[in-house]
């Protein structure tokens, strides 16, 4: 018995397929900020898969409570809008007391991320850096017609689908203030170093929460999608976008809340061609009312809180705890402002 290899949790996936060690070509752990193991398996057949399973510690945010849902959720619902770039579910398993433990098996998309591809992002100060050049520009705009068709996607209440805060909520206010909770209670609970107080952010979200009232559909929401998120493929002049990725953090709340990621520390009114590709596929142009602006403000402030929090419970180390508190602190603090300026 000593001889004999341990039985992996990905070989208990497998093996559960059906796939046994003669039908794989290949397999390679992937990385890049997943908050799940993951491993790329090819077959000899010629299927191309990507196996996710939750990592083995329990530290983490309340919100990260069996993000396999989410992700299950999220390609699910966004094969509704069509279009090849986003994974296609192959078999999942929620229950992480499965005799496979939890799991997601789906389709392998091609390319490499984005700020890896040798192209610039087209926006001027957003997620990714400087302007870009070649591809750049039209894979914004690319990218914003794909990102729109997305948002077209309604679910049937608001929030998180694992529900880790209960139940999908009637109104946006009621399910973005419980995500604001948890992360300002997560805060608390790690004693995170944030530029203000807990009480004093709780104060400054409160006040603008009536605007949340002005969301009434709940839209798919990826939340996620910095450039290590987006797939690029093709030749340079060709290039286009082979996958959107990493679905876990998605939720069904207010479109705009995606335009944070889409230009992390930037501002998405200056990234003209990806609004000008969203406005083709959702439908009409994004006004940028007081409303939107300060709703813009409220998810960067949530997003921002989130990559602050989260390198306590990451253990990521002090010298990399304060590059992101250099980083993202005064993005926070400037957010917030806006808040409480409504929105400008």
């Amino acid at each position: 018995m000593s001889g004999q290899a341990p039985v992996t949790p990905l070989n208990r996936i497998l093996d559960a397929l059906g796939v046994g060690e003669r039908d794989i070509a290949s397999r390679t752990t992937l990385t890049g900020g997943t908050y799940n193991a993951v491993t790329r398996v090819t077959l000899t057949d010629g299927r191309d898969w990507v196996v996710k399973t939750p990592p083995p510690h329990a530290t983490a945010l309340r919100y990260e409570r069996d993000l396999l849902v989410n992700e299950v959720a999220f390609y699910t619902a966004a094969a509704q809008a069509g279009g090849p770039a986003v994974p296609r579910v192959v078999r999942s398993e929620p229950d992480p007391a499965a005799p496979t433990g939890a799991y997601l098996v789906m389709t392998a998309r091609p390319g490499r991320p984005w700020h890896e591809a040798g192209v610039g992002t087209g926006v001027a100060t957003g997620a990714g850096g400087a302007a870009g050049v070649g591809d750049g520009r039209r894979l914004r705009t690319e990218l914003g017609g794909l990102v729109g068709r997305l948002h077209t996607v309604t679910g049937s209440g608001f929030g998180y689908p694992a529900e880790p805060f209960g139940p999908l909520a009637p109104t946006w206010r009621a399910a973005f203030t419980a995500m604001t909770e948890a992360v300002l209670a997560d805060a608390e609970t790690y004693r995170a170093r944030l530029p203000y107080s807990v009480g004093d952010i709780r104060t400054v979200l409160a006040g603008a929460s009536g605007v949340l009232d002005d969301v009434t559909r709940p839209a798919l929401v990826h939340f996620d999608l910095w450039p290590g998120n987006l797939l690029v493929t093709g030749d340079p002049g060709a290039r286009t976008i082979g996958g959107i990725v990493d679905g876990e953090r998605m939720f069904w709340g207010d479109p705009v809340a995606d335009f944070a990621s889409l230009a992390l520390f930037g501002d998405i009114e200056r990234d003209r061609d990806f609004l000008d590709g969203y406005a083709r596929s959702a439908g009409g142009a994004v006004e940028f009312t007081d409303s939107l602006r300060i709703r813009y403000a409220l998810y960067r402030s949530y997003l921002y809180l989130i990559m602050l929090v989260e390198t306590v419970p990451r253990a990521v180390g002090p010298e990399a705890a304060e590059e992101t508190r250099e980083s993202v602190a005064p993005r926070l603090v400037a957010a917030l402002d806006a808040v409480r300026g409504g929105g400008g």
